[in-house]
């Protein structure tokens, strides 16, 4: 037996609901065929939520039952969005993939295989001047979040605007392997400060506190991965230390 759905959706000249194009792709995914109704116009999509008193589209129907929203049609099918302000490790987890796989495209380019020293120092270099871009892009946002937990911050806030800023240079100079004598101090510091803050923040006080570690948006839990980036700064700061010239 077909099953089959009716989707209220907004399509206009100058506008397309991207949540009705994303519901008509979910019915369809689940085995509907769905009878699409365009909402050409302002007037028409006030009148048909007037008429079934509601206060968004898309609306979707199957039978004589309304799902609702897009949201609601996921709920529906068992497949919730996460709610708002939940934790998340992903946009960690994907800026260290992206750094990762630059690291390993460079080494291979450079030297003809992936897996190589030298890409294990450009996977740090490349994740710090990436969070770093993340910071840059609400410098307010973050300063924020980060004036929550860091503790040289709190003593001296404009080190909250300075230290994406840091962050990002000491991150493109270690990629190239300039001016050692300026980014490995400047990752040592910024990497002990941020260790001991989180460690403080997290192990002592023990404090349930967002990081912003990917800038003043994310949702990503102050913890073991925000202490991680940090000693990995630390850990390649000494590295290039211990390799340079006598």
């Amino acid at each position: 037996m077909t099953k089959t759905a009716q989707l209220y959706r907004m399509v206009m000249d100058k506008h397309v609901c991207p949540y009705g194009i994303k519901s008509k792709w979910l019915l369809e995914r689940e085995g509907y065929q769905v009878e699409d109704h365009h909402l050409t116009s302002r007037e028409q999509t006030d009148a048909f939520k007037e008429q079934h008193g509601v206060a968004t589209t898309p609306q979707t129907f199957i039978g004589d039952h309304r799902i609702g929203g897009y949201t609601d049609l996921r709920n529906h099918f068992d497949r919730p969005l996460p709610e708002p302000g939940t934790t998340s490790y992903i946009p960690v987890l994907a800026v260290f993939a992206a750094a990762g796989a630059l690291a390993l495209a460079v080494s291979h380019f450079a030297f003809g295989t992936a897996f190589t020293l030298r890409a294990a120092e450009w996977f740090i270099a490349f994740s710090m001047v990436i969070l770093a871009m993340l910071k840059l892009q609400d410098v307010e946002k973050f300063s924020s979040m980060f004036l929550g937990y860091d503790l040289l911050a709190r003593r001296w806030v404009p080190y909250s605007y300075a230290y994406p800023f840091l962050e990002f240079g000491a991150g493109a100079l270690m990629a190239a392997h300039a001016l050692d004598w300026l980014s490995i101090p400047v990752a040592l510091f910024i990497g002990t400060i941020g260790a001991v803050s989180v460690f403080h923040a997290v192990y002592i006080e023990k404090r349930d506190i967002k990081c912003a570690c990917v800038g003043g948006s994310s949702n990503v839990p102050l913890g073991f991965v925000s202490l991680t980036e940090n000693l990995a700064m630390i850990g390649m700061a000494i590295w290039m230390l211990l390799r340079m010239p006598m």
